[in-house]
């Protein structure tokens, strides 16, 4: 069967916003993505609606707690979790809670300077930059120098920027969330006229494998949001999984199309292409909650150890997956705390 028959696609018209955006400032988008998964059961979980917008306060919380869940998050393949560090030497969960704290103050300013603005403009997007950078610096004193969340801050932040701006209704989750992401990548489309020539590991790493990275994942609206980790973790949960198996199923989902620049740098295409195809062989046995997904995880942890390979741009989408799940259940009116796992 045919990937786009095995993906039950959710209607985004508000993202088609994000790629005109893209198009006027001169970005090209990447061909949408199209996954495959089954989420055929997703869309009765996703019949929540909004009834109030969080304050900058609220959102900065859920931002910290989203990033916390993810690196928390056991077991994750070759990823900093409960049980040690993974693939990465200069990291450990003790770090990574560091790093995750000391941003609340960085999502708040940037929550706060969206909402003065209202609307996606290049002023936004420079101000927005000014207050990563800055706010990149504290996780660095943090963490002694180790970079744990630089991704997260641009990936999570974006996303803290467009729920300022979605308006308060009765409309589906999925709609909701597709409008944060679409007017997260309008912001994204604005180039940042006062950033340095970028030589980060993900930027060699986009270059060299002529991939997307971070920044087109923004400026095509989060697809690997959208349409693959949100509808795995609302589907595992509507099969009853239980909620630290969804959420690793959700990882693993991402992980398995998304072409990672960390695996990229760590290992070319050979770590990429084992985190791909060893995600879809969990997914293919049930999942991480089934005896068999569970002994297909094992091996694709084994396998990206083995290679000094890590998911890491999978874990600051999973992490936008959480932000944007807490969102909705903020909006329901239920406990935007983590749940327990």
């Amino acid at each position: 069967m045919a990937p786009a028959a095995l993906l039950k696609r959710v209607e985004r018209s508000s993202a088609r916003v994000a790629v005109q955006e893209c198009a006027k400032q001169g970005f090209a988008p990447a061909a949408r993505f199209v996954g495959c998964i089954d989420v055929s059961s997703a869309p009765a979980a996703c019949a929540m609606s909004v009834h109030a917008l969080p304050s900058d306060a609220q959102l900065a919380r859920y931002a910290v707690t989203a990033l916390i869940d993810e690196v928390q998050l056991t077991p994750k393949p070759a990823l900093v979790d409960q049980r040690g560090s993974g693939a990465h030497r200069d990291l450990d969960l003790a770090l990574m809670l560091r790093s995750a704290h000391s941003l609340a103050p960085t999502f708040a300013a940037l929550a706060h300077a969206a909402r003065r603005r209202g609307e996606p403009s290049a002023l936004l997007r420079a101000e927005l930059a000014q207050i990563g950078r800055s706010g990149e610096q504290d996780m660095l004193r943090a963490t002694g120098g180790s970079n744990a969340h630089r991704g997260a801050i641009w990936i999570v932040g974006l996303l803290v920027a467009g729920a300022t701006m979605t308006p308060v209704g009765d409309e589906p989750i999925w709609s909701q969330a597709s409008q944060i992401c679409a007017y997260a990548a309008q912001i994204a489309c604005f180039p940042d006229r006062f950033a340095a020539p970028s030589d980060s590991h993900g930027e060699r790493a986009r270059q060299r494998y002529q991939v997307g990275g971070a920044r087109r994942e923004a400026q095509d609206g989060f697809p690997h949001v959208i349409d693959v980790g949100l509808p795995a973790l609302l589907a595992a949960r509507a099969r009853g999984v239980g909620e630290n198996a969804a959420r690793v199923d959700a990882l693993l989902a991402i992980m398995a199309s998304l072409d990672d620049t960390c695996l990229l740098h760590r290992a070319g295409q050979p770590g990429l292409h084992a985190g791909q195809r060893g995600a879809q062989r969990v997914l293919s046995a049930g999942g991480s909650s089934t005896p068999a997904g569970r002994d297909a995880l094992a091996a694709l942890d084994h396998e990206l150890l083995s290679l000094n390979a890590s998911p890491g741009g999978a874990a600051d989408l999973l992490a936008a997956t959480l932000f944007l799940d807490m969102l909705a259940r903020h909006d329901a009116g239920g406990s935007p705390d983590s749940w327990n796992i």
